[in-house]
């Protein structure tokens, strides 16, 4: 049932973003972005395909129950609201996607409080600490709405944001397998990743299509409740750093410019695919290759500390 699961999840991706693909909202290209351009023209909102295919998937080879339930719809949420600003002709402002990410990472804090304990472990260092419940609502709204958007930031070079999340969700399975958490949520990440491998089938360079912040937003979404269900949500950090640098320091240094007046990182271009592009003349293939080498690297250390 597993593996038939994980068949079903690839095949049935690859032919919608195959089919499909002509009737997804059409890229405007992007001035800001280095090699902006080149995406003029192509599919975007793939990640619409991909989310309701693994939807889909968990619904007819998961066990469900109501926490699941909860999260997939919250889930569809996040991927909807990147959709919706897909389709768009004016891309969204950053107060309303913020204050959309904002109550879906409260309707997360809530509903994982309701089923799990506020019992922090430490996975790297050993050792587990008790927070208070409201401070561990806080921490939760601040891991779900950072990885919603760092994952969304980082979605700019063909395969990048794809590959560097499936290597952070493989790195967090090896954590849950450590660990002995549930089997069937573990399930569900493994469908998660088929799916976007499906996708990069795709999305390899020169990309067919792209996952839009429909998919980059979902993808996100789900890092943050596997981090999560782990029981360790600090190991988030070491595998998922690059993404955190990578989509996470311009947000940091718009936030202090605009909040605090604070400039930062005068001479780096963000986000840092860009700039290792324009300043180092990295080619899209490079950018990929190293940025997910540095993250394997990572996941690895931390891995072996864990285990």
């Amino acid at each position: 049932m597993a593996l038939a699961g994980l068949v079903f999840a690839f095949i049935m991706t690859c032919l919608l973003l195959a089919k499909c693909n002509d009737r997804l909202p059409k890229d405007q290209g992007r001035e800001f972005a280095v090699n902006g351009a080149l995406s003029a023209g192509k599919p975007r909102g793939a990640g619409f395909i991909f989310i309701l295919v693994f939807i889909v998937s968990i619904v007819l080879f998961c066990e469900l129950n109501t926490e699941i339930i909860i999260y997939l719809v919250l889930l569809a949420a996040a991927m909807m609201t990147g959709f919706l600003d897909d389709c768009s002709r004016a891309p969204w402002g950053e107060l309303k996607k913020g204050l959309l990410d904002f109550a879906i990472a409260v309707m997360v804090a809530i509903t994982f409080l309701n089923f799990n304990s506020n019992v922090v472990e430490f996975a790297i260092f050993g050792g587990s600490i008790t927070i208070p419940p409201v401070i561990f609502g806080i921490l939760t709204v601040v891991l779900v709405w950072v990885s919603i958007n760092v994952t969304n930031c980082s979605d700019g070079v063909d395969g990048l944001s794809g590959t560097l999340t499936i290597i952070t969700l493989i790195s967090l399975y090896m954590v849950d397998q450590i660990k002995g958490m549930d089997p069937v949520f573990s399930h569900t990440i493994l469908l998660f990743v088929i799916c976007i491998l499906a996708y990069l089938w795709f999305n390899a360079t020169p990309s067919k299509l792209m996952m839009g912040d429909a998919g980059s937003r979902a993808m996100g979404f789900f890092i943050s409740i596997v981090a999560l269900k782990t029981g360790s949500p600090f190991v988030y950090i070491p595998v998922a750093i690059v993404l955190i640098l990578d989509g996470g320091l311009g947000l940091l240094k718009v936030s202090l410019l605009r909040f605090l007046k604070i400039r930062i990182l005068v001479n780096t271009r963000t986000p840092l695919h860009d700039h290792v592009r324009l300043k180092y003349k990295w080619s899209d293939s490079q950018v990929v290759i190293r940025f997910v080498i540095l993250q394997i690297l990572l996941a690895v250390v931390a891995y072996l500390i864990v285990a």
